[in-house]
């Protein structure tokens, strides 16, 4: 996955829209966007979007973003939705990887109930939402088969904090904020799990989130979310490799084929080793899951 766009559960309309703007997956949401009114409507409006839209080819990927464990509402909205069979759950404010064994645990006696196979419903976690899940990005090591990736919020963490902002003038993130990066980044890769970075909240503002998207890439983020249908092609080019950096991962790639005991190999001059080849392979890899996308 490249990008992944939130949409309001309580709006079909805004949800038949996204289906339609490139995004690789879509996150139907039940926590920010919703009211606590209107909550009850939402989860039966995402329950039958789900539902009309089973089966159906060259779809996003459907997860639904329930509200917090301790929330007191993640069961009505696991009761609602989990027998429309979304494709995965979108865990806020995880606190560590027994946040995530918790609702695994809850979505396999859902599964169950609803004749679904066991581990069929994925998970990603939002692991930076509150200043205690900070002390924690390595638990989520081995922590549930279910894992899809983990992302970070720095919108709820904010408020947690007590800052004032989360940026600086030009736009950077202040320290506690590159701090929750950087761990969700060193946290999903030691858990071997894809990192996603978190949401860009200026929609309008076409030229930052390519920047941002650029160095979210560089620094190893594989995906990015949005909260706007006009930001997915902007995200989804940037997370698409070139064709000259699929060329040069393939030819790292044919190089370490074509001499399996070598520890380096020569290309175009340069000495390249086995940690270039991991990194080639996660190239390709990305190249053809943005293949299969498009």
């Amino acid at each position: 996955m490249r990008s992944l766009l939130f949409v309001p559960g309580d709006s079909p309309a805004k949800i038949d829209k996204a289906l339609g703007c490139g995004a690789d997956a879509l996150l139907l949401d039940l926590e920010d966007s919703i009211s606590l009114a209107e909550k009850p409507t939402a989860r039966q409006l995402v329950a039958e979007r789900l539902n009309a839209l089973a089966g159906q080819q060259d779809t996003p990927r459907l997860y639904v973003r329930i509200n917090a464990l301790d929330s007191g509402l993640a069961d009505d909205d696991l009761q609602a939705v989990i027998k429309a069979r979304p494709y995965g759950i979108m865990l806020p404010k995880s606190i560590n990887g027994a946040s995530v064994q918790q609702l695994a645990a809850k979505l396999a006696v859902h599964e169950a109930e609803a004749q679904i196979p066991e581990g069929q419903t994925r998970i990603i976690a939002i692991a930076t939402e509150t200043a205690q899940s900070l002390f924690h990005l390595a638990s989520y090591q081995g922590a549930c088969d279910r894992l899809d990736g983990l992302t970070w919020g720095a919108e709820d963490l904010s408020a947690d904090l007590g800052s004032e902002t989360n940026r600086l003038d030009n736009g950077d993130y202040t320290d506690p904020y590159r701090l929750a990066r950087a761990l969700v980044l060193v946290g999903a890769s030691a858990a071997q799990l894809p990192a996603i970075d978190t949401v860009f909240t200026a929609y309008r503002d076409s030229e930052a989130l390519s920047r941002e998207c650029e160095a979210a890439r560089r620094d190893g983020f594989s995906a990015k979310m949005a909260i706007h249908p006009a930001q997915v092609p902007i995200i989804n080019a940037v997370f698409t490799p070139s064709p000259e950096a699929i060329s040069h991962a393939q030819a790292i790639v044919d190089a370490f084929a074509a001499d399996p005991q070598a520890g380096v190999v020569g290309i175009g001059g340069q000495m390249i080793d086995r940690p270039h080849l991991r990194r080639a392979e996660r190239v390709l890899a990305r190249a053809g899951a943005a293949k299969t996308r498009s």
